[in-house]
């Protein structure tokens, strides 16, 4: 691999490891000056990006979060491009993550939209988990990092799945479930990714 390359893998596994801390720590923050109304069974998470203190805080936090995302799927895509399941499922995450971008752009002062891209965003985010997991399977060496990444696809899902049948009025919850599962994801996979420990 060329000097080049490697230099830009590191790029993509640090934006792996940068992007979803920067996200995450938006909304804890948007949280934390938020206390006095918000609640995690009454609110989406999305409330917080559309009154309050910090709604410039969680708008931006999540569209620089997910624009460092899309650098980190790109990278990932360069490396998992000869599967035809890394291929779709790194170009489903590029998705994920510009509608994680889109999120930040459109908050729900926007209107309809929001919604659009909120339900984007949490529906690709565990199909492309299960995709790029399951790409990596027969790589003995990712194996066990393979069958974490279809676990963790499957709990995202699952969490996001509770909206559906279970009748709740805040979905901050499940939505933070699956956040905080695929930034762990993000994070872990950057590390290996920036190590070019990530195979095909």
């Amino acid at each position: 691999m060329s000097k080049r390359k490697v230099a830009m893998q590191k790029i993509a596994g640090l934006c792996g490891i940068v992007g979803p801390l920067i996200a995450i720590s938006s909304i804890a923050l948007a949280i934390s000056y938020s206390l006095s109304w918000f609640s995690w069974t009454e609110n989406a998470l999305s409330d917080l990006g559309a009154k309050g203190t910090a709604v410039a805080l969680f708008n931006y936090g999540l569209i620089i979060g997910g624009l460092l995302s899309i650098i980190f799927a790109v990278g990932l895509m360069r490396v998992l491009w000869k599967s035809i399941l890394g291929y779709v499922g790194t170009f489903i995450l590029i998705l994920a993550d510009a509608s994680l971008v889109a999120v930040g752009v459109f908050p729900e002062t926007a209107g309809p939209i929001h919604a659009y891209v909120s339900v984007v965003f949490f529906t690709l985010l565990p199909i492309s988990l299960l995709f790029i997991g399951a790409s990596m399977i027969k790589g003995k060496s990712e194996r066990n990092f393979s069958f974490a990444t279809i676990l963790i696809g499957v709990f995202a899902a699952a969490s996001i799945a509770t909206v559906i049948f279970i009748p709740m009025k805040g979905v901050a919850i499940p939505e933070i479930l699956a956040s905080l599962s695929g930034s762990a994801w993000s994070i872990v996979c950057g590390i290996k990714l920036y190590k070019q420990h990530i195979l095909s």
